[in-house]
């Protein structure tokens, strides 16, 4: 907070209107922030500058362009690289900015036209009901996410996501808090069960089924569907059917009087506030035809042993240990600050990711001569198409937690550092370092075990001296 006179006004504010009454053609900053200072010649005061060198400036350089933590540090990206470049004098969205430091700045090896692959759920609309909410993230919002769409979802204590069901199957993983799933499957058997934070459940299309938050807080929830045409609107609801079905229809159907129906509702509940229910064994339905599922809707993601790596943890789910899931496959990733999501691709479909905590960057190789590097922040969604190569890597100072999911049966991906272990020295070497064979040696020395490394921390002692980053 800065600090304040007994009137009320700032002291930034006195300074600011000082320097401009001693030197009206003096251009001075409108706002204490590194952008400003910058933009009126100044140099930084120390509370920018500090350990931490700001390399937003016309005389930093960087070759190895590392990655720059702008939200962490409170820097104001500008476009400013190794030399190049100049300040912003338009209009200015500092936030923005700073949420997408390798868009104002991208790294000197991003070249050529990609579109954009990512986009966050704070711009999507907010559908709001009775006791919960719902955005959606389609091709609509993010034209590259053609092969999944998503649906950020919100259910308050006993708050019902009426009975219902979609043409595209779902997949969903539990945010936070409880939700009760019931369903019934393709042989009419019944499905009922609660689930926690890190819980998933998969019902193929035409699937009917019901959602209701449980305990104090109900649950949060994103919800993937197998198109990514999908619209939440879509959907087909037991309350809408009804609403355009003749009430002696509906009278035939369930041979009853019409005057039972005389209330029913007038058009789609959707979500809605419902009573809060009892344990499954209390509410599970007892009538004569009744009969329970054999299919198992849901399994505990994060209750998986997961695979540890150098720089974190990784969790796959696909129909080889979640056999219903037979069109989406997820991995649910960990990674530790500084550390990398190895070089990679996906063979067999696009990857559609989901930041949950932490803050990422991404560079996308398309072939080319085509990359584009990209940040994330919690609540961002990513598309990688399939077979581009790419990383995450983790710019923050706390771990990533995310998912990764996809339009398959089964997780595939192939490791670049598995890959060139696995291949004949010679021709690894003679491919990237021809002319440097020393260098060679090493590097070949270091991937020669070809052991995957899925979420890689480096291990390797990085001096001042050795960084490439200085200023002029």
């Amino acid at each position: 907070m800065q600090p304040r006179n007994n009137r009320g006004v700032s002291v930034w504010q006195l300074l600011v209107t000082g320097l401009a009454l001693s030197n009206p053609a003096h251009a001075v900053p409108v706002e204490d922030s590194p952008r400003q200072y910058l933009l009126a010649g100044y140099d930084l005061p120390s509370k920018y500058s500090g350990k931490s060198r700001s390399p937003y400036k016309p005389g930093f350089r960087d070759p190895y362009d590392k990655a720059v933590d702008s939200v962490g540090e409170g820097l104001d990206p500008l476009p400013y690289r190794n030399g190049l470049g100049t300040s912003v004098l338009g209009p200015w969205n500092r936030d923005r900015s700073r949420q997408n430091p390798d868009l104002v700045r991208p790294p000197s090896t991003d070249h050529g036209n990609l579109n954009n692959m990512r986009w966050s759920f704070a711009d999507s609309h907010v559908r709001i009901e009775e006791g919960g909410w719902t955005r959606q993230t389609t091709v609509r919002e993010l034209g590259t996410s053609v092969e999944l769409a998503a649906v950020n979802m919100r259910l308050d204590k006993g708050v019902i996501r009426e009975l219902h069901w979609h043409k595209e199957a779902e997949w969903a993983f539990v945010l936070d808090g409880q939700v009760r799933v019931t369903a019934i499957d393709y042989e009419g058997g019944n499905f009922i069960d609660d689930l926690k934070r890190g819980d998933l459940w998969y019902f193929p299309s035409g699937v009917p089924h019901s959602l209701q938050g449980l305990g104090d807080n109900g649950t949060e929830f994103l919800l993937i569907f197998d198109d990514g045409n999908f619209s939440e609107e879509s959907t087909f609801i037991l309350s809408d059917w009804l609403a355009h079905t003749p009430k002696s229809v509906i009278s035939k159907n369930f041979n009853l009087a019409p005057e039972v129906f005389a209330h029913l509702p007038e058009g789609e509940k959707y979500i809605f506030q419902g009573t809060h229910p009892g344990e499954i064994d209390e509410e599970k339905p007892t009538g004569k035809g009744v009969k329970k599922s054999k299919t198992n809707f849901v399994h505990k993601m994060l209750d998986q042993k997961p695979i540890l790596t150098s720089g974190g943890e990784v969790r796959i789910t696909d129909s080889k240990n979640f056999p219903v899931s037979k069109t989406v496959a997820a991995a649910h990733l960990i990674i530790q600050p500084g550390a990398l999501r190895e070089m990679h691709w996906h063979p067999n479909a696009d990857e559609w990711n989901f930041i949950i905590k932490g803050r990422a960057r991404i560079t996308i190789f398309a072939s080319e001569g085509t990359a584009r590097t990209f940040d994330y922040v919690p609540g961002d969604v990513g598309i990688i198409p399939r077979n581009m190569g790419h990383f995450v890597e983790n710019i923050g100072d706390e771990p990533i937690e995310m998912l990764e999911v996809f339009r398959a049966d089964e997780f595939r991906d192939f490791s670049l550092f598995q890959w060139l272990g696995e291949t004949p020295k010679r021709m690894v070497v003679d491919h990237l370092f021809k002319d440097d064979p020393e260098n060679g040696e090493i590097f070949w020395n270091k991937v020669q075990s070809a052991e995957k490394d899925e979420i890689t921390l480096p291990d390797y002692e990085e001096r001042e001296s050795e960084s490439g980053q200085r200023e002029l």
